[in-house]
């Protein structure tokens, strides 16, 4: 029998009449003051769920900036200027800023084709700043997450376009403002990523990529094709009604058209509320991609569909011009062909038997390291002949990882170069919006087909760069993030964004786009979502992807545009 009474502290037996209890020292009671404390932190871990929230968005926020791979040193001030200057050939084109400058200030007014002249030369000036800006944006992916560099290359491939529907707005061509943005959805979409399938269908016979996110990325593009249908929907409704009551009746008093006036006003209205709910999708969209679901996003997981190689090259020489280089295990096994001086493997239908150390190669190198299977499988000869049979697929992988990236700026270095191009590119811009109207009053050359095909080239050269040289490299999941997600951005962001700074600056800007735009970019939209649905791509697709963009080309090289709302751009001072 136990007591645990209130006995005097450190006795060890009590005396009782019949016999002797044995008393256990009990531990002296922990202060006041020390166990609220721990309660309280418990009390807090549970009863506190948004703190436990704030700290899952903290780590979250913090593994979007630790890169894939270790990267080293960063180079000093001259080699990274040195970088700058060799990144690219495009670079010799960077001769075209100061002289676009000069000829903007020096031709006279009454100069025949001035216009004409200062839009080429600004044209060829804005590629290379678009190029240095997509070489800036992966030194900066580098030092961040996949995901988080898919977002850098989207936005920052977009500051071109952004910054030319900014001028081009301040100075009331919403024309061109309206055909810009549609033009960088459909290049994004057809070219863009239509080049990344056929550079990539070019190494690989199929590339897997993420279905879920392609999936989910297909039905905010819809959204937004509907944001884009719904006023001209809105106004043709309207203008039917409109003509209707007109033929009515002259007994009829009531009438259900609108005129114009009211009209205009109540598509401007649509439009402001439908740009601010596109924000809040954008918003949701980013929520979604960086913090609660950003394992979509990665190429590698259960939702990718992995990719399968070409038993035999195809169109080895181009393939190894878009790779800039050839394969080593190519080179040395050609020089060293593989002869077996004990073959243990069959090409038979019977089982393989067990392979050892014992089973080496003529060179003495031992075929595998102790290598048993307990459920073998049927090997030919060809696939040990072949230079691309790889043994030991999750060594190569892991080495791979383990490799550092070696940076080619400093961090300060590739700001700096952000900021300088930023400015370069909006002085130029300015220059090459002033220009479009004397160029296209040549009548030569329509308004419709540089804001549609000859603007978004120049702003998504960087883009183009980008996604196809990642494509090339089995991340396809990063060239949709940067092809199909600048489309989003353009989508879901810079329209919106576009139509709510002209509701502040008090500029008709609308969503009701030319009907001839509005349906190029739906069947673009649907002709996407048919090829990104079985998660898998070949260079076939792209091919169709690049053809359709240049069939819209030709059709917009005729097309001479029009305006819907009935003269409200027109309006703008």
């Amino acid at each position: 029998m136990l007591v645990s009474g209130s006995s005097v502290e450190g006795s060890n037996t009590l005396e009782n009449s019949s016999n002797t209890v044995h008393v256990y020292p009990v531990p002296p009671i922990a202060s006041s003051s020390a166990l609220p404390r721990r309660n309280t932190q418990q009390r807090a871990s549970t009863t506190n769920p948004r703190s436990s929230r704030l700290a899952a968005i903290r780590q979250q926020t913090a593994l979007m900036f630790v890169p894939e791979r270790p990267v080293g040193k960063a180079p000093n001030a001259f080699e990274s200027l040195k970088s700058i200057l060799c990144s690219s050939w495009l670079n010799l084109l960077l001769v075209f800023i100061p002289v676009s400058w000069a000829l903007h200030f020096a031709l006279p007014e009454s100069t025949s084709n001035r216009d004409t002249v200062i839009f080429v030369f600004s044209f060829f000036a804005i590629i290379p700043l678009a190029k240095l800006l997509a070489f800036a944006t992966e030194e900066l992916s580098l030092r961040v997450g996949q995901t988080l560099a898919g977002l850098l290359n989207a936005t920052l491939g977009n500051a071109v376009e952004l910054i030319v529907a900014i001028i081009a707005l301040v100075k009331c061509e919403l024309r061109v403002v309206q055909s810009s943005l549609v033009g960088s959805v459909l290049s994004n979409l057809l070219l863009v990523l239509g080049m990344c399938f056929f550079a990539g269908g070019l190494k690989y016979s199929e590339q897997g990529f993420g279905v879920s996110a392609t999936q989910l990325n297909s039905s905010l593009l819809t959204v937004s094709v509907i944001a884009v249908l719904l006023p001209a929907a809105f106004h043709f409704s309207s203008q039917s009604s409109s003509n209707s009551a007109s033929g009515s009746t002259s007994n009829s008093t009531s009438s259900t058209g609108l005129s114009p006036s009211s009209e205009g006003s109540a598509i401007l209205s649509v439009s402001h509320g439908v740009a601010i709910i596109l924000l809040f999708i954008y918003a949701g969209y980013l929520s979604f991609q960086l913090y609660s679901h950003p394992d979509l996003y990665q190429d590698k997981g259960s939702h990718t569909i992995e990719s399968t190689k070409y038993q035999k090259p195809l169109f080895q020489g181009l393939s190894k011009k878009l790779h800039h280089h050839k394969d080593r295990d190519v080179e040395s096994a050609s020089d060293h062909p593989l002869q077996l001086t004990q073959s243990p493997l069959s090409i038979t239908n019977s089982p393989t038997p067990n392979v050892t150390q014992a089973d080496t190669f003529s060179t003495g190198a031992p075929l595998f390291a102790s290598v048993t299977t307990d459920n073998p499988t049927v090997i030919n000869d060809q696939s040990l002949a072949s230079p691309h049979a790889h043994f030991t697929p999750d060594i190569q992988e892991k080495e791979d990882e383990d490799e550092e990236e070696m940076p080619t700026m400093s961090v300060w270095m590739t700001i700096g170069l952000l900021a300088t191009v930023t400015v370069l590119v909006a002085i130029t811009a300015e220059w090459l919006v002033d220009s479009i109207d004397g160029m296209t009053d040549t009548g030569h050359i329509s308004k419709e087909f540089v804001g549609i095909i000859l603007l978004p080239i120049v702003g998504n050269a960087a883009e183009h760069v980008t996604a196809v040289s990642v494509s090339v490299k089995d991340k396809l999941n990063l060239s949709l993030g940067v092809a199909v997600g600048s489309s989003i951005q353009i989508a879901l962001f810079v329209i919106p964004f576009i139509v709510t700074l002209a509701w502040i600056l008090g500029k008709p800007l609308t969503l009701l786009f030319d009907p001839y735009e509005s349906v190029a970019m739906f069947l673009s939209v649907l002709t996407v979502n048919y090829v990104v649905q079985d998660g898998k791509s070949n260079w076939l697709e792209g091919f169709i992807l690049m053809c359709l963009y240049i069939i819209l080309a030709v059709t917009f090289w005729f097309y001479p545009g029009s305006d819907p709302s009935g003269g409200l751009l027109s309006t703008c001072s």
